[in-house]
């Protein structure tokens, strides 16, 4: 979708943090959505080995699947996903924005579009999944769901989302293939693709003390305790 004029957008790098606090951080900025009214696009890592699970799976049946801890329960819908390796990043829209009223899957389609022209940047040739094969149930990286990211055949990258009164969270994780890439070029890419598509002024984003203590808040009373973890 081409848009009519330029737009801006908000850009954070916000580095690594604890499992917890990863989770808190994109649920907070969910949370703020609207008070910015603009899209951000957050790129972050992992301070330790982890993997994160949807928010509607069972924590036994998805706990025997992987030996990562912490295991965190996302925000987001989807399957099981390891953080040892990939590079994560997080998309916030405000309700009213064009994005927004996409549904589920064109929404899906939409940033694995974007996500496969930036690797193209880079010279690296993927392709979308025509169709949904699954293999294991409950884990984001064995099988495939349509419109997913492929390389030579198989899934690099996959999304969850998650969808309220104050906006949308796309929670976003690529394994890169082994090329030898750099995340700063395809981090790069990324916004570069963005200004071409959809005319996107990109600003950085600005934070305050208010963000950062409800973000520390819902790490520790929230993500961080397996009543909420390991509640289903």
């Amino acid at each position: 979708m081409k848009t009519s004029g330029p737009q801006t957008w908000l850009r954070l790098n916000s580095g690594s943090g604890s499992a917890a606090f990863n989770m808190a951080f994109d649920e907070t900025l969910l949370e703020s959505a609207s008070q910015s009214g603009k899209p951000l696009l957050r790129f972050y890592g992992w301070t330790e080995h982890a993997a994160s699970f949807g928010y509607s799976q069972k924590y036994a049946e998805v706990a025997r699947l992987t030996f990562l801890r912490p295991l965190v329960r996302r925000p987001t819908g989807g399957g099981l996903v390891p953080h040892d390796a990939d590079w994560t990043y997080s998309l916030v829209f405000p309700h009213g924005h064009w994005w927004y009223a996409c549904r589920a899957t064109e929404s899906y389609r939409r940033v694995h579009e974007w996500i496969r022209a930036a690797f193209a940047r880079l010279d690296v040739p993927t392709g979308l999944s025509p169709c949904c094969r699954k293999e294991l149930p409950g884990q984001c990286f064995v099988g495939m769901e349509q419109f997913d990211i492929l390389w030579q055949g198989k899934k690099i990258a996959g999304a969850a989302q998650r969808r309220n009164r104050q906006g949308l969270l796309i929670q976003g994780s690529v394994q890169p293939p082994p090329l030898s890439l750099i995340k700063a070029d395809w981090q790069k890419a990324m916004c570069d693709v963005a200004v071409e598509t959809w005319g996107v002024n990109w600003a950085a984003f600005e934070g305050d003390t208010a963000l950062d203590r409800r973000a520390d808040e819902l790490a520790c009373r929230k993500y961080s305790l397996a009543e909420h973890n390991q509640r289903r």
